[in-house]
This record gives structure tokens, C-alpha cells and sequence, in this order.
């Protein structure tokens, strides 16, 4: 190899080597790209709006959301100001049959599978970057079979963690 090939080789290495240098984003084995000065972030109390209320919803699921922040990024939780905030509402709560069981003797058709569906509208806003921010509504689901009462907690934990899931790979996972 010439030596001014291999000056033109080392000099566009060294040229690559400052770009990703200068890049500004914190990537985690979480998969998350936290801007740098994302320090911290309000979570504002997401209100059950749906027509059908279950009471400890809206509590469960802004815990579960403050809690998949807490544990998998180094973002402080504040109230007030904050470098970001994330708010909104559960929408809906419904449950509906999926499939249904043949009866005998002319009784009607029962659910042989029901599914619990939620969905919470999320509204984040990162001041520093308005590209990062978003409006949306995110939806997730769980069936289930037999009776609701004795599953609901179980299932609301479950499709809480899929919606926490879902809201921090739109806000943190952005590549």
C-alpha cells in the first residue's frame, strides 16, 4: 500500500471517528436513545375516561408507566418542570366476546372467549425537540376465558405492561 493511500485511508477514518463522536444521543442496552438533555421528565396522572370504570385503573397504570421509566432509564420523575412531560387518558375499557360456545336445548349462544381491551390516549412533549414529541393513542388487549372478576387485576397488569411497553419505545426508542 502507498503511504498517500493509506494517509487518505487513516484521515477518513479519523473523520468518522469525530462524527459518531459528536453524535448526541445516549444509547442504552435498553434500546433507548435518550437525548442528552432529557435529565428529567413530569408523568401527569392519567385519568380513567372511559365509559366502563374500573376504580384502581388510572392508578395502576400511571405506576406501571412511571415505573418501566424509572427502572430502564436514569431519567429523573419530577411534578412541575420537567425537560419533558408526558400526559393523558385511559379511553377505553371494553370487553367483548371473541368466540362463542354452541348450547343445547334452544338456550342462546354463550362466550366461549371474551377480550379485555384498553386503550390510553398519551400525549409527550419534549420541549428541546419537537420532532421527538407525539399525540397518539395506543390500544392493547388480553383474552381471556370464564368469569372477569376473578382475572381482571392479573389481566390489567398484563396489558398495562404491553401499553407501558408500547409508550416507551414511541417516546425513548426512536432509531
Amino acid at each position: 500500500m502507498s503511504k498517500k493511500l493509506l494517509a487518505g485511508v487513516m484521515a477518513g477514518l479519523g473523520i468518522v471517528v469525530m462524527l459518531f463522536a459528536s453524535c448526541s444521543y445516549k444509547l442504552s442496552l435498553n434500546g433507548a436513545s435518550i437525548p442528552p438533555g432529557l435529565k428529567t421528565i413530569d408523568i401527569e396522572f392519567f385519568e380513567n375516561n372511559a365509559q366502563l370504570v374500573v376504580p384502581t385503573l388510572s392508578q395502576s397504570f400511571t405506576e406501571a408507566l412511571k415505573n418501566r421509566i424509572r427502572t430502564t432509564t436514569n431519567l429523573s420523575i419530577v411534578r412541575g418542570e420537567a425537560n419533558a412531560t408526558m400526559s393523558g387518558a385511559i379511553t377505553s375499557y371494553t370487553i367483548a366476546p371473541v368466540s362463542i360456545q354452541a348450547t343445547t336445548g334452544g338456550a342462546p349462544p354463550i362466550a366461549g372467549a371474551s377480550r379485555l381491551t384498553i386503550s390510553v390516549k398519551v400525549k409527550y412533549t419534549y420541549e428541546a425537540d419537537k420532532k421527538l414529541s407525539f399525540d397518539e393513542t395506543f390500544t392493547r388487549y388480553a383474552d381471556y376465558k370464564g368469569d372477569i372478576a376473578s382475572q381482571e387485576q392479573a389481566l390489567i397488569a398484563d396489558i398495562n405492561k404491553q401499553l407501558t411497553e408500547d409508550i416507551f419505545n414511541r417516546a425513548f426508542a426512536n432509531w
